[in-house]
């Protein structure tokens, strides 16, 4: 009888953890966005780049300044470990002439990298 139960059970059990895992690539992690581990395209990178901008003003590492730019571009680069997203933040609020262009990477599948004043 248990060796019924077990049998009987287990198709339920493989059956429910396929169910609650998701059968398509896209995924949420409870902040209410999804994303698939496919590549991003030119406007994801840039929505990205703001959200990422927008924590960085929110944890004190930027000036509250960088939530209004505009003027945001972004391209694909090779650093020579392969292709990046690198999307420029234009500030002209910012008096230090050097930290008036803000530079944010990601991973071509939108995994952030890094935020810098260079470029590189």
């Amino acid at each position: 009888m248990k060796k019924f139960a077990i049998i009987l059970t287990l198709p339920i059990m493989i059956f429910s953890t396929q169910l609650w895992a998701g059968g398509s690539g896209n995924h949420s992690h409870g902040d209410g966005h999804s994303h698939s581990h496919g590549p991003i395209n030119e406007d994801a990178a840039i929505n990205k780049a703001k959200a990422k901008v927008s924590a960085l003003v929110k944890s004190g590492k930027l000036d509250a300044s960088w939530n209004s730019v505009q003027e945001l571009k972004a391209t694909k680069k090779d650093f020579g470990k392969g292709m990046e997203w690198v999307v420029s933040l234009h500030n002209p609020q910012i008096t230090d002439a050097k930290q008036q262009t803000l530079y944010v990477f990601f991973t071509l599948n939108g995994r952030y990298l890094a935020t810098n004043y260079t470029g590189q």
